[in-house]
């Protein structure tokens, strides 16, 4: 058979006998997505059609207006539901986090009944979904300027650590003598919860905000040394021979062949240090300094303000997760020759 029968062929499978006409592709509703538009609309009604508990106050604000984004949500949900072609780059996203939106409306539906609706849960203690909206907008400034001085204070801490553990990592595992001293130095102090030595850390600094900038710094670079270390340390012997033959300086195997096998381990201690600058972050900020995320979570507790809280913890925890997000970004960036063994 020619090309150019089998061309005409297969155009002439394409019609339909009825009318000659090139069949289309066949219309689906995104089914996933009709779930999730009645989910929302659920969640709508039983914000506006079930009248708040009595609390003790008037009434929990923003509750109309939550109500109401429930309903757009739930609109759009349907639309895209509907006619799932509309924007094929968006609505290959929705797919993709279409369970997830089921879910986020029963889990909001099930919150805003044992709060708002039934008051299972005492107050101040818990409060409904609507109560974060009221966080946000009353108190946006506050929240913006306390997320503001703590990447700030993290940058600081997170940047000397990398550095300073990351040199230290390079020196232990090229030099024979800085192993001999160093190592059983990491291995005696580096476990030590940097939380503890806050008393000590008081003392010797000036300010809660340097304290709490060593104290980061300390949490982060333990882990990105030891990992840096394992790493140079690491590094095959017959890459070091092959230089050596081509005339390669000891500078040279330093930083074109032992820090490059290095990379990954480095990777994976910048992400151990996050999770402990994370955490050091909000112990020192509770303790010492005037403004931060930790700083707001105890003045929030103090005033019983518990859904300013919880809108700190919410933001807490999208921005340390945009910032793993990053150092996995500029992971893959980096490191792109090579598939990582640690995924975000």
């Amino acid at each position: 058979m020619s090309v150019d029968t089998a061309l005409i062929a297969a155009d002439l499978s394409l019609r339909t006998p009825a009318d000659g006409a090139v069949a289309g592709p066949r219309y689906r509703p995104w089914w996933t997505g009709l779930a999730a538009a009645l989910a929302w609309a659920l969640l709508a009604a039983l914000t506006l059609g079930w009248e708040n508990a009595a609390v003790g106050f008037s009434d929990w604000a923003y509750t109309r207006e939550f109500g109401w984004l429930a309903a757009g949500v739930a609109a759009l949900l349907g639309v895209a539901g509907l006619v799932p072609r509309v924007w094929p780059p968006v609505g290959a996203r929705l797919r993709t986090a279409g369970p997830w939106l089921v879910a986020i409306a029963v889990g909001l539906g099930v919150w805003e009944l044992v709060t708002a609706k039934l008051a299972l849960l005492p107050t101040p203690f818990f409060a409904p979904p609507q109560s974060l909206i009221d966080v946000f907008v009353s108190d946006w400034f506050k929240l913006l300027d306390s997320a503001g001085n703590s990447l700030v204070l993290l940058a600081a801490g997170i940047a000397s650590g990398a550095l300073i553990g990351f040199l230290t990592g390079v020196w232990i595992g090229w030099s024979r003598n800085a192993n001999y001293w160093i190592h059983p130095v990491l291995r005696v102090l580096g476990p030590i919860p940097t939380t503890a030595l806050l008393p000590i850390s008081f003392y010797f600094f000036p300010s809660s905000w340097s304290t709490a900038v060593f104290l980061i710094a300390l949490g982060t670079g333990f882990p990105v040394a030891v990992l840096t270390w394992s790493g140079v340390a690491g590094v095959h012997k017959t890459y070091y021979d092959v230089a050596r033959t081509l005339g390669a300086s000891p500078w040279f195997l330093v930083l074109r062949v032992a820090i490059p096998a290095a990379l990954p381990q480095v990777f994976v201690g910048l992400f151990m240090g996050l999770g402990a600058a994370f955490s050091t972050l909000v112990a020192a900020e509770m303790l010492g300094v005037k403004s931060g995320l930790g700083w707001y979570l105890t003045w929030s507790q103090g005033w019983a303000a518990y859904p300013n809280m919880y809108g700190a913890l919410i933001i807490m925890a999208l921005l340390f997760s945009g910032l793993i997000s990053l150092l996995f970004l500029v992971r893959d960036r980096v490191l792109s020759w090579q598939k990582g063994t640690v995924k975000w």
